[in-house]
């Protein structure tokens, strides 16, 4: 008998620690969405969602989650997602960064990708909060027609619902969609719909119940370029020796309706606002100031067809391709330039040394599919780290330069379906011996050394046979 107690209270506590997260989450479920605006823009190829959720606790116990529901068709198409929370009235108000995390609910429909938002502070019963919320999603716009010859427009279909999917009651809710241009071909009518301008309205809805679902379809023109990075393997290498060596490596794509027929190079000239609308001949790089020796150039050479422009605050680099991108053609090129090495690389308090730089594309408006980036480190660098402000794959490798004997480290990061809202500043922290940095001179001094000694014992050795 005294043994039966314990696993009684054994049992009993294991229990009660497994439903404790349900019992957390069956709390966030009697979160009710009193109002809800969902506003999409569709002006280019990146579509951005905002959410302005007004939430209230109806049930008993207090809250401290809510949850974002996304259909199949855009889980693997969802770049980004951030949320905040609106502290303040009017001119006094102000957003708080909330933390997104991926999870799960048992009794969500098949593939159905949930995310959690933290509150600020957990929702008593009948309290209230507004919660903002940004979306970022590729690849979301499909041509149609898929293929356009060259004097056409591009038309883009648009797949969503006019009510949020939600595992949460939406009391009312209204949806608003921002196309390009006043041409729509067609939407789906959800009634009551608003068409004006380049606006069309969903709603407003009411008492909509968990996980309601209603699909609409938008096909509108869109003749914004669609400028596709499928792969961009930026090295940034670092020389204690004063700068920074920046290659950026591009596998640049037009993925809108392909074209068809024969360019003609002539219409195209003389007739710009017509012809090849939806193709695209310039790139803008923004690049830190400060910024020197700069290059673009291809596998054929270097090409001429570039302007650099800056300041003290930002360096901007318009590049033109050999030729005109229309949908389906595709470019390969390099940028490369040097930055000051004290703009971006400092000593953290406990010693280490660590690269502040800015991670995404240079590229503005561009979608990057297969993101790398390496940070070739002095050799003798040890115990790198990368700290950056998302999930990146990473691992080591090591590389080897003009007189290396050891190889340098080279701190690899990897992201997939990257946007220009993922420019943000990544760090790479290592320790290093100041020594190392007389290693290389002194091999050079040792060589020049052994050399002149060399002449020397050559001029004053007398090999012939006879004096």
């Amino acid at each position: 008998m005294a043994g039966v107690v314990p696993r009684l209270l054994l049992v009993l506590l294991f229990s009660v620690i497994t439903q404790f997260p349900l019992l957390a989450r069956s709390s966030s479920l009697d979160l009710q969405i009193t109002n809800a605006e969902c506003r999409i823009d569709l002006t280019s190829q990146i579509v951005k969602v905002f959410l302005t959720l007004k939430v209230e606790n109806t049930g008993t116990s207090p809250a401290s989650e809510l949850l974002l529901a996304f259909p199949p068709r855009q889980v693997d198409r969802l770049a980004l997602v951030k949320a905040a929370c609106t502290v303040g009235k009017k001119k006094k108000k102000t957003y708080v960064p909330l933390e997104v995390k991926p999870t799960e609910l048992p009794d969500a429909p098949n593939d159905t990708k949930l995310f959690s938002i933290l509150l600020l502070n957990p929702l008593k019963t009948s309290e209230t909060a507004t919660v903002e919320v940004l979306l970022i999603l590729t690849h979301c716009l499909e041509p149609f027609p898929a293929e356009i010859s060259q004097s056409e427009s591009q038309l883009v279909y648009y797949h969503d619902s006019a009510i949020i999917l939600s595992p949460h009651y939406i009391k009312q809710q209204t949806t608003y969609i921002k196309t390009p241009s006043t041409k729509v071909e067609s939407y789906t009518r959800v009634e009551p719909t608003n068409h004006a301008g380049t606006q069309i309205i969903y709603g407003p809805y009411a008492d909509r119940p968990p996980y309601s679902f209603s699909p609409i379809i938008v096909h509108s023109e869109n003749n914004s370029p669609f400028a596709v990075v499928e792969e961009l393997v930026r090295e940034v290498e670092i020389s204690h020796w004063g700068s920074l060596q920046i290659t950026e490596h591009y596998k640049l794509a037009h993925a809108g309706a392909h074209h068809k027929g024969v360019f003609s190079r002539v219409e195209y000239q003389s007739r710009p606002s017509i012809s090849g609308v939806s193709s695209f001949k310039h790139l803008l790089a923004r690049l830190p100031p400060r910024v020197h020796s700069v290059y673009y150039r291809d596998e054929i050479g270097n090409i001429s067809s570039s302007h650099l422009r800056g300041d003290s605050r930002k360096s901007e680099l318009e590049i033109e391709p050999r030729y005109p991108l229309f949908g389906g053609w595709k470019a390969t090129f390099v940028i490369g330039y040097g930055l000051p090495v004290e703009d971006f690389l400092f000593e953290s308090p406990d010693g280490r040394r660590y690269l502040n730089f800015s991670f995404g594309c240079p590229v503005v408006e561009t979608v990057v599919d297969d993101l790398t980036i390496k940070v070739v480190l002095p050799e003798g660098s040890q115990d790198p780290t990368a700290v950056a402000p998302f999930p990146v794959d990473q691992h080591l490798e090591t590389k080897y330069s003009y007189l290396d004997v050891v190889g340098r480290t080279v701190v690899v990061l990897k992201k997939k379906n990257v946007v220009p809202e993922h420019s943000s500043p990544f760090q790479v922290y290592y320790k290093f011996n100041p020594i190392f940095m007389l290693a290389e001179p002194m091999m050079l001094t040792c060589v020049f050394f052994l050399l002149f000694m060399g002449c020397i014992a050559y001029l004053h050795v007398d090999l012939s046979l006879h004096k």
